[in-house]
Order: C-alpha cells, then sequence, then structure tokens
C-alpha cells in the first residue's frame, strides 16, 4: 500500500539556533528537526515509522480483550 503524504520543511533564522523543522501536515505528532533539509528529511522519516509503531502499540494495548476486526485499508486523496 502506498500513501502519499505532505512534508512540511520551515527553515528556522540563524539568530533562533538555524536548521529546520520537519512535520507531516496529516500526520499529527509527526514532528522533528534537523540541521540541515537532508537531515530533516531523515529524521521525518524515522519519526513517523516511530509514530505508527506507537499508535499500533497503543491500539493494541486498549483493544486487549476485546474482539476486533483488522485489516488494512488502501485509500486515495485529492
Amino acid at each position: 500500500m502506498k500513501v502519499t503524504l505532505t512534508a512540511v520543511f520551515e527553515e528556522v533564522p540563524q539568530e533562533e539556533g538555524g536548521g529546520y523543522v520537519a512535520y507531516v501536515e496529516e500526520l499529527p505528532g509527526a514532528i522533528t528537526e534537523g540541521d540541515t533539509l537532508e537531515e530533516a528529511r531523515a529524521n521525518l522519516r524515522d519519526a513517523i515509522v516511530l509514530l505508527l509503531e506507537a499508535n499500533r502499540a497503543l491500539a493494541a494495548e486498549s483493544q486487549a480483550g476485546h474482539k476486533v476486526i483488522r485489516e488494512q485499508i488502501a485509500i486515495s486523496t485529492a
């Protein structure tokens, strides 16, 4: 399954430390930073993976003892 998300990179002024803040518009909590744009991109990929893994673990914990149906879903967005 392929999902396309929107990565946003905001340049931080040098007087505030420089670098970039990076986040994903569609995934609250997927936010990171990097000294360079390349580092911010790599860190954002890691942040997305960690966020999805944490959300899966939290869901599994809250669903313990419940009958649930789990399946993959593919979406298309405009």
